[in-house]
């Protein structure tokens, strides 16, 4: 009997262990998606709002930062403003002062030279106050001219008074009680053109001064005077004829 030829396939049983390990790695690998997914959505779901928070934290941060400069920009423009102010004031009080020394400059020379007026005589042309500091006393300087085409050299006293209140009652201090004894029969003045006399004089601590009273009376003439609120002779550079005052005490 002849040999029968192997068979070109061969049956064989499956190998239901290895199918198993192959469906428990599959269910590992299946396992292990589902637990990412849960980790990174669980992840995502919590930090999506402290990123949001943190985002915003910045942007009010930004905006806090960008106000505060320009709070400070505003702060300095403020202070140059500020500086710029205080000094144009400065200088626009040195300019009315100038002009006010300039007017009385004008106003002399005017009546020195005369111009096309009348010739006149004899004029208080400037009073000047000024305290002495830490008394009662008081600088006074009074400034005389005539007219240059009057030509002629004059001479005389000056008496001042104060007029003021004490105890709420009006008082005259005439000048022998208010200046020095040596001078008590007046200030006297001897020019040709123009003079300027300086004198002290001390008030009581209870007079409340309004206004001085200038009496001028120069040799065999009529006597000329002036008078000028206090406040006035306080600012100076009065030039212009002026009538009594009713200044305020």
């Amino acid at each position: 009997m002849a040999s029968r030829p192997p068979p070109r396939f061969v049956v064989r049983p499956h190998d239901t262990a290895d199918q198993r390990r192959w469906l428990w790695l599959g269910l590992a690998w299946l396992g292990s998606l589902l637990a990412t997914g849960l980790i990174v959505g669980l992840t995502v779901r919590h930090a999506t709002p402290a990123a949001t928070e943190h985002r915003q934290v910045q942007a009010l941060a930004a905006q806090n930062d960008d106000l505060k400069q320009q709070v400070s920009n505003l702060q300095r423009a403020a202070q140059v403003t500020d500086i710029a102010t205080r000094s144009l004031r400065g200088t626009l009080a040195e300019r009315e002062e100038e002009i006010s020394g300039l007017r009385a400059d004008l106003g002399f020379y005017a009546r020195l030279v005369g111009g096309d007026a009348q010739r006149e005589g004899l004029k208080v042309q400037e009073v000047k106050l000024q305290p002495i500091a830490g008394t009662h006393g008081w600088n006074l300087t009074l400034s005389l001219t005539q007219n240059a085409k009057h030509g002629e050299e004059v001479s005389g006293k000056i008496m001042v008074s104060v007029e003021g209140l004490r105890a709420d009652k009006v008082v005259q201090l005439d000048w022998p009680a208010l200046g020095d004894t040596a001078q008590k029969d007046g200030l006297p003045f001897r020019f040709k053109y123009f003079q300027e006399l300086h004198a002290t004089m001390v008030l009581p601590a209870d007079v409340r001064p309004n206004r001085l009273r200038i009496s001028v009376q120069p040799t065999g003439d009529e006597a000329t005077g002036r008078t000028v609120a206090w406040n006035d002779a306080l600012t100076g550079n009065i030039t212009t004829t002026q009538g009594d005052h009713d200044a305020q005490p």
